[in-house]
């Protein structure tokens, strides 16, 4: 028995553990209405959940530029101001175009948002919204965001 647990382990549940994570970065956009703060939902161009901007690195820029890249393409976000340091990370899996799903770490900028655009490159492929932190952590489907959501 412990032969066949060992053998598990080796070549199907250590492999799993073992492999390196893919990554990216997200803006947690959000604009000040009254005394509370309101994050911007998009949807994603696949299945439609609801995310936060976000994307794979960019050459030449560290992960709060490209959070603010990813912010503008996504969302249409034109004015704002990024944090230069995480408020913090998630992990989600990434299905592929051949159905394998890859695990990813995430690190999330907070972005402060100033002004929206209604012309930006994907408008035509996502919808937007601006929703209360409960509200987006509601909609969102990683647990691991949705606490941070909620601890704004």
């Amino acid at each position: 028995m412990a032969k066949k647990l060992r053998k598990i382990w080796d070549e199907v549940a250590r492999p799993l553990f073992l492999r390196p994570r893919r990554v990216q970065f997200a803006a947690l956009c959000t604009r000040k209405t009254g005394d509370r703060d309101d994050v911007l939902l998009i949807t994603s161009r696949d299945t439609g959940r609801w995310i936060i901007p976000k994307g794979w690195p960019i050459d030449g820029l560290d992960g709060s530029e490209t959070a603010l890249q990813e912010a503008w393409e996504e969302a249409g976000v034109r004015v704002a101001d990024a944090e230069k340091e995480p408020m913090g990370h998630y992990t989600y899996d990434k299905v592929l175009k051949d159905g394998t799903a890859e695990p990813v770490l995430t690190s999330v900028y907070h972005v402060r948002v100033a002004e929206l655009s209604d012309k930006y490159p994907e408008a035509h492929q996502r919808e937007r919204v601006w929703v209360s932190p409960d509200v987006a952590a509601e909609r969102v489907q990683e647990p691991e965001l949705r606490d941070l959501l909620l601890q704004m």
